[in-house]
């Protein structure tokens, strides 16, 4: 079912499946979670950031149940067989354009060492957790504009509550099905029966420019538009081709559920199905990478080297586990429609302009399939 949103906050201008979403309709609905954006816009040629997930104020000490799942690897999330051999979430998640990988990493050391001086000198030292998408469309991305320090000051500043979507942060440069497109979020709430517990989702969303694709609630978007609000290229820049042309999406999946690392794995493959009903199908070209973390199951680091595992069972509920799945698709779907919903028209590099989602013309063919 769908209904035109009304609470204050709300982002996508329309509510749609199974479960009410939270309060902001973002990933900062899950209790602890923060979020914070970097955004680069300079000269004619530089459109790029980054963006932030902490699941609390200090993953180092308090380390979080966390997974890892490479839907299509072609692409990069640095540290996840850290993630994968321990079980937990121990960084920052931060997210920006591939060739800038490195220098978020570099930032986020630094950070660590910041709050904990004791790193690499007695104390263990940080894998960074650092997820790209290729902004080379719209972004000078060989200029390499995000900076260690930007990074340092994005984790300080990183925040709960409300945060900007579309085109900011590492969505800055981004595009999908050919439109604008970069972060989006969304949040759902599971009923009191089944726990209570909350999911949050935060794309950072560049699939590619494969307009007829594009499915909104079920209606075939992307086939009616697809001979209008096409980019501009006001240069021979030859056939748009490789990762350029496929794109990537990242997905970073909160939830205060208790769950251990491989249930967070299943709630990570989960949202691979949100991104199938927008459309997407994970083309060749395509990194679509997913990280989940429960920030329930903490964790707690008591010394150097010295971590203690939660004493919080986990969750064995199975009417709980099934409605846990069906939010994280709901919300990852939710994710990327509020991306597009909320990215602006930008022109790039080389005079490149890429068009935001009409969304008046969008919004009209819902509700004239009844779909809102």
């Amino acid at each position: 079912m769908l209904v035109l949103a009304t609470p204050a906050g709300a982002v996508l201008p329309f509510r749609f499946g199974l479960f009410a979403s939270g309060p902001l309709d973002g990933i900062t609905d899950v209790p602890g979670v923060r979020v914070g954006h970097v955004t680069k816009v300079e000269s004619s040629d530089i459109r790029t950031g980054a963006t932030a997930v902490l699941p609390n104020d200090d993953p180092w000490d308090h380390k979080v149940s966390a997974a890892f799942f490479a839907f299509n690897g072609n692409g990069e999330m640095t540290g996840t067989h850290w993630i994968e051999e321990s079980g937990y979430l121990e960084e920052p998640i931060v997210l920006t354009n591939t060739l800038d990988v490195g220098r978020a990493a570099d930032g986020v050391v630094s950070w660590v060492i910041e709050h904990h001086p004791a790193v690499g000198r007695g104390d263990d030292v940080p894998l960074p957790v650092v997820a790209e998408c290729d902004d080379a469309l719209l972004n000078d991305i060989q200029a390499r504009a995000v900076t260690p320090e930007d990074v340092v000051r994005l984790l300080d500043e990183a925040a709960p509550g409300q945060f900007a979507r579309g085109s900011v942060g590492a969505g800055t440069g981004m595009n999908a099905f050919g439109f604008r497109a970069g972060i989006g979020s969304a949040s759902r709430v599971l009923p009191a029966d089944v726990g209570g517990y909350r999911v949050g989702v935060l794309v950072n969303d560049n699939t590619g420019c494969c307009r007829q694709l594009l499915s909104i609630v079920g209606v075939p978007v992307g086939e009616r538009l697809k001979d209008e609000y096409k980019p501009v290229f006001p240069h021979d820049m030859g056939a748009v081709k490789g990762r350029m042309a496929s794109g990537s999406i990242i997905v970073v999946v909160a939830t205060n559920a208790p769950l251990d690392s491989r249930q967070l794995r299943a709630l990570a493959l989960r949202a691979a199905m949100g991104m199938a009903r927008t459309g997407l199908i994970s083309s060749v070209g395509s990194g679509d990478l997913i990280i989940a973390f429960s920030t329930s199951r903490v964790f707690e680091r008591v010394a150097n080297f010295t971590v203690t595992a939660p004493k919080q069972p986990i969750l064995e509920d199975n009417d709980a586990l099934d409605a846990l799945y069906s939010a994280t698709v709901e919300a990852t779907q939710a994710s990327i429609y509020d991306a597009l919903f909320e990215a602006k028209t930008m022109t790039g590099r080389r005079g490149v302009t890429v068009y935001a989602l009409p969304v008046d013309r969008v919004l009209g063919m819902l509700r004239a399939a009844g779909a809102i």
